[in-house]
C-alpha cells in the first residue's frame, strides 16, 4: 500500500468552493477528487419529485472545476448521490451536465454511471423472502408502502465504486450511496486498508467541515500505514484534534459505531495527533465487517399538497394567551371551511410559532414564552393542490382578525411580510421507505453504464 491522497472540495455537489482552494488541493498530486452529491438531509421532497437539491447553474460551476482539474492532473472525478436523491432522475441531471462540459471543454474520458433506482417487484421478492427488516423506529414494509413510493433508492456501498475504477472510469457518477463510500472505495482499490479508508470518507464527504473555521471548502485526507492525515487546503482553515474529533460524531445515533454496507466502522480507541498547526493524524479505528451484507433502502411517498402563510406578532396582550387563540383559529377555519364543503378530515392545518416552541415542537423544555414577539408559520396540506389553497386563505383572516380576551387593536392581529400572503407549495412527500435489504453480492442491484465521451 501507498500513501493514496483524496480531495474533496466541498460538503455537497453545488455548494461552491474557493479555486485557490482546488489549486492548491491539487497542487499535493492527489490520486482522486470528488464530491459528496446528496442526502436525506433535506427530507422526502427531493426524492419524491425527482427534482435536484441544487441548482443546476451551481452544480454545473463545480463539476466544471473538478472535471478540468481532474482530467490536467489524470486522476479520477467521483460524485455520489448525484442530484440531492441519487434516484434515476437526479443522476440524469448531472450526467447531461457532465456531457455538456466534455463538449463545451473538448475533453475526452470514460464515463461510469452507477444506478441506484430499484424495482418494486423485486423489493416485494426480497420482503417476502424475509431479507428486508425496518430500522430502528420504522414499521415493517408492506407491499401497499412499496407500491405508494414515488421511486426506491438503494444506498451502496464501495464495491460500485470500486468496479468502475478497475473497469477504467475517469469519472464516476453514482445514484444514492453510503456518503463515505465513494472515499472509502477508492483507497481500499489502491490496497489501503478497510478502517481508515471508511474513516477517510467520514471525513471528506463533508469537505472542510472539519477544520475550523467551518466553511463549504477543500479537505486533502492522506490514507497511509496504520491510519489517516487530515488538512484544509485553504490556509485560513485549521485541522486541529478537536475538530476532526467532533466531525467524526456527526449524523449518527452512536458516538463511535458507524455502521456501513458491509460493517461496522468502530472509532473508540482512536488517537488524535497534531501534525502541524494546520493537520491531524487519526489513528486506532477499527473496522468489523458484517456476516450479512445489506444496505438502506430509501422511498419517498405522495402525501398531499401544501399551501403556508407566514406573519407575526408583538402584541403582549395576545402573547400571553397564545395557545387559546390558535384553538380558536382552528375551530374557526373548521366551521368556515365546513361551510363551503371541506371536512376537517379532507385536510391537516399545521401551526409553528417561532420563539416559543417553533423549532422544538412539543419537545421544547422552556414552557413559558419568553420573546416579545413570535413568528408564525401557518400550513395546510390536503389531497390537491385547490383544497390546500381554500383552507389556508380561511385560516389566513382567522389569525388576522379572531378576537381573544382583552384586546386594544381593532385591526389585524398579525404583521403578514408578503403579498401576496399565500404560497402554494406543490406536492408534499414522506418517507415511507427506510429499510435495510439484504444482498448476496454487494453490484447486484447497482448495474454500471459506461460511455466514451
Amino acid at each position: 500500500m501507498s500513501n493514496f491522497r483524496m480531495l474533496s472540495t466541498s460538503g455537497l455537489l453545488g455548494y461552491g468552493f474557493p479555486e485557490e482552494s482546488l489549486r492548491n488541493g491539487l497542487a499535493r498530486d492527489p490520486h482522486m477528487i470528488g464530491v459528496d452529491g446528496g442526502s436525506t438531509d433535506p427530507g422526502p421532497h427531493y426524492l419524491g419529485s425527482g427534482k435536484t437539491l441544487n441548482s443546476r447553474r451551481a452544480m454545473k460551476r463545480d463539476i466544471k472545476l473538478m472535471l478540468i482539474g481532474a482530467r490536467a492532473h489524470h486522476i479520477p472525478l467521483v460524485i455520489g448521490s448525484c442530484g440531492g436523491a441519487g434516484g434515476e432522475p437526479h443522476l440524469q441531471v448531472v450526467a447531461d451536465i457532465v456531457r455538456e462540459l466534455a463538449r463545451e471543454e473538448k475533453l475526452n474520458f470514460k464515463l461510469a454511471l452507477i444506478h441506484s433506482e430499484q424495482d418494486k417487484q423485486w423489493v416485494k421478492d426480497r420482503r417476502a423472502a424475509g431479507k428486508v427488516r425496518a430500522l430502528r423506529g420504522v414499521p415493517e414494509l408492506a407491499d401497499d408502502a412499496i407500491d405508494k413510493a414515488e421511486r426506491i433508492v438503494g444506498m451502496m456501498g464501495s464495491e460500485p465504486f470500486m468496479a468502475a475504477l478497475d473497469a477504467g472510469a475517469d469519472v464516476i457518477l453514482a445514484g444514492r450511496s453510503s456518503d463515505p463510500a465513494p472515499w472509502a472505495g477508492g483507497a481500499m482499490r489502491d490496497q489501503c486498508a478497510p478502517a481508515p479508508s471508511w474513516y477517510s470518507g467520514k471525513l471528506l464527504e463533508c469537505g472542510a467541515t472539519a477544520a475550523w473555521p467551518k466553511g463549504h471548502d477543500c479537505l486533502l485526507v492522506e490514507v497511509n500505514a496504520g491510519g489517516i492525515v487530515v488538512e484544509a487546503t485553504n490556509p485560513i482553515r485549521f485541522c486541529t484534534p478537536n475538530s476532526v474529533a467532533a466531525q467524526s460524531l456527526h449524523e449518527n445515533p452512536h458516538p463511535h459505531l458507524h455502521q456501513e454496507p458491509g460493517g461496522m466502522l468502530d472509532t473508540t480507541d482512536c488517537t488524535f495527533t497534531a501534525v502541524s498547526d494546520r493537520a491531524v493524524r487519526v489513528e486506532g479505528m477499527q473496522w468489523r465487517p458484517d456476516d450479512v451484507y445489506t444496505v438502506k433502502l430509501e422511498g419517498a411517498q405522495l402525501l398531499g399538497h401544501r399551501a403556508i402563510t407566514i406573519c407575526g406578532t408583538r402584541d403582549p396582550g395576545l402573547i400571553a394567551q397564545f395557545d387559546s387563540f390558535l384553538e380558536s383559529v382552528r375551530e374557526n377555519v373548521s366551521t368556515k371551511a365546513s361551510a363551503f364543503g371541506v371536512a376537517p378530515e379532507d385536510y391537516r392545518l399545521n401551526i409553528r410559532v417561532y420563539g416559543r416552541d417553533g423549532v422544538m415542537g412539543a419537545r421544547e423544555k422552556v414552557k413559558q414564552t419568553l420573546s416579545h414577539e413570535l413568528g408564525v408559520v401557518a400550513e395546510v396540506i390536503a389531497d390537491d393542490q385547490e383544497t390546500a389553497n381554500d383552507v389556508l386563505a380561511m385560516a389566513r383572516p382567522q389569525l388576522l382578525h379572531v378576537d381573544f380576551p382583552g384586546r386594544l387593536c381593532k385591526e389585524g392581529n398579525m404583521a403578514f411580510p408578503f403579498s401576496p400572503s399565500d404560497i402554494s407549495c406543490g406536492p408534499v412527500y414522506r418517507f415511507n421507505v427506510f429499510h435495510v435489504v439484504q444482498l448476496d453480492d454487494p453490484l447486484s442491484i447497482f448495474p454500471i453504464e459506461y460511455e466514451s465521451l
